[in-house]
């Protein structure tokens, strides 16, 4: 196979994976390419991400790697399966890398958890409500800059319409993100019950965390949470203003899963979103 210039960030871990499960056998890149007959570049690109590796490859490094963890190590061979060009692929030059890489994650993932606390989820957004967000951009976003965003987002909404198997999801949402009155009463009214109709599917869950909650754990923060096929391969995406990050090491997956379960505990139940969302559309 042809080395990699560009991987995307699935293809990073991927390659982290591999080099994760050889230095747990105690092996350097240059005795576990002896060992595999290889090259030593060859397994420095296959853990870089430069070099695909197929899955029957992935079962003989775990082989040779005595991996005792079958399902981890299908998980992650399953990481290298469906490597048709993505719909996002269409967006490569025209939006920053981060932002197709997480269609690519969404796109695999087995659920989605976020947590926001001044606007409503992306991927529950309206395309009037989304328009004004990338109106107001810190940096300013020319025309077509802002036309490509906001068709992309809408498109990665699709995870939560498949026909077929549609992406579970959960939000924790927070009342100042439902009363704030984004691109005015109408649009907000449209968004805040299409937020209703999308909370009552089975797949998705809407909690809110109201005013009188005070102060709870990560406030101030967007946090968005990826589901791997198994939770060494969750990954966290953060949409800072100094830019975006994707975190995945075990301590840093086991701290975001602990703040999940700590802001469903302070949140309200559905049923009760729900009511505050309907008192809410009647204020407008």
């Amino acid at each position: 196979m042809p080395v990699r210039n560009n991987p995307t960030w699935r293809q990073l871990r991927f390659g982290a994976e591999l080099r994760k499960l050889r230095e747990r056998a105690g092996l350097t890149s240059t005795e576990a390419a002896r060992l595999l007959g290889m090259r030593q570049a060859q397994v420095s690109n296959m853990e870089t991400g430069r070099l695909g590796v197929s899955a029957e490859r992935v079962h003989l490094l775990a082989c040779h790697y005595d991996c005792p963890d079958k399902t981890l190590v299908k998980a992650i061979a399953g990481l290298t399966g469906d490597r048709r060009r993505g719909w996002w692929e269409q967006y490569r030059e025209l939006l920053p890398s981060p932002l197709l890489d997480l269609a690519e994650l969404e796109h695999h993932a087995e659920a989605v958890r976020d947590s926001t606390t001044a606007r409503i989820p992306g991927l529950l957004q309206t395309r009037a409500y989304a328009l004004e967000i990338f109106r107001q951009a810190v940096t300013e976003l020319s025309p077509p800059d802002i036309e490509h965003r906001l068709s992309f987002r809408i498109k990665r909404q699709a995870i939560l319409y498949r026909d077929e198997a549609p992406t579970p999801y959960e939000t924790v949402v927070h009342e100042a993100a439902l009363r704030m009155q984004v691109g005015g009463p109408t649009v907000a009214r449209e968004q805040l019950r299409h937020l209703l109709d999308m909370s009552e599917r089975d797949h998705i869950t809407v909690r809110a965390i109201t005013f009188e909650a005070g102060a709870y754990p990560g406030s101030g923060q967007s946090i968005y949470y990826v589901h791997g096929p198994v939770p060494q391969l969750d990954t966290v995406y953060l949409d800072q203003s100094h830019g975006i990050a994707f975190l995945d090491a075990e301590a840093q997956l086991h701290k975001y899963r602990t703040l999940f379960d700590r802001l469903e505990a302070v949140s309200l139940t559905p049923s009760k979103t729900r009511d505050l969302i309907h008192s809410i559309v009647q204020d407008l």
